[in-house]
Order: C-alpha cells, then structure tokens, then sequence
C-alpha cells in the first residue's frame, strides 16, 4: 500500500476511532524501512511498502492490531455528538471571524477561552 493508503485504512479498520496523521506514519515506515521489516518500490510518483519476510514474522509474533483495539468500547452516539458541538462551535468561530469587526473578533475569542475554562472547571468539580 501507499501511505495515505495506509491512513485510510486503518481509520477504516479502526471505524473511524483512529486515522493517524501523515506526519505520523511516513516517519514511522521510514523507521520500518530501515529495520529492515518492509521494502518500498515507487509507482506512479509514490512509495509502494510491502512487508518483507522479517515484517510479516513480527506482525505474527507481535500483539494485536492498535487499530483492533482503538475502536472497541467506543459510544459512537456520544462521540458523533461530541464531534457534532465541536464543529458547530468551529463553524459559528469561522463565521464570526470571516465576517466579524475587530471588536466581535475579540470577544469571539473570549468565548473560546471562557469555554476552554469551563471545561476544564467540570473536571475540576468532579474531583
């Protein structure tokens, strides 16, 4: 596979608990490529990783799959609503700073940071 392949992949594999960032990965198969555990051979203008004999004996030898374990106990309601207030909040900051006078700006920016608090505050509370 190529790299964003791979990305994809595991955001697959994982239902979309964990897909790692490209800065992540192509270090890390460049660290596997050095080890000696894949081989990489260029396609269309992109890098090709396959396992090699060594890379398929750790994978067998290894522990799970992180991707297995990632997205298992996940509340995927919870977090679709999570996601969901987050965006929305981003989507109403955008708004406010695309269109926004210097004056709404700032205060725009209070907001975040007045609710960066409170959510720390509920754990706070908690304790």
């Amino acid at each position: 596979m190529h790299g964003y392949e791979m990305i994809q992949e595991i955001g697959e594999r994982s239902g979309g608990a964990w897909k790692p960032s490209p800065g992540s990965v192509y270090p890390t198969l460049q660290l596997l490529e050095d080890e000696g555990l894949i081989v990489s051979a260029s396609e269309g203008g992109k890098k090709l990783f396959t396992l090699t004999d060594a890379g398929r004996a750790e994978v067998e030898a290894g522990p799970e799959a992180p991707w297995e374990e990632a997205g298992r106990g996940v509340d995927w309601e919870a977090l679709n609503e999570v996601r969901q207030a987050g965006f929305g909040l981003m989507e109403a900051f955008g708004q406010v700073w695309k269109t926004g006078n210097t004056e709404q700006r700032q205060k725009a920016v209070e907001v975040i940071n007045d609710a960066r608090k409170k959510l720390y505050l509920i754990l706070a509370d908690e304790h």
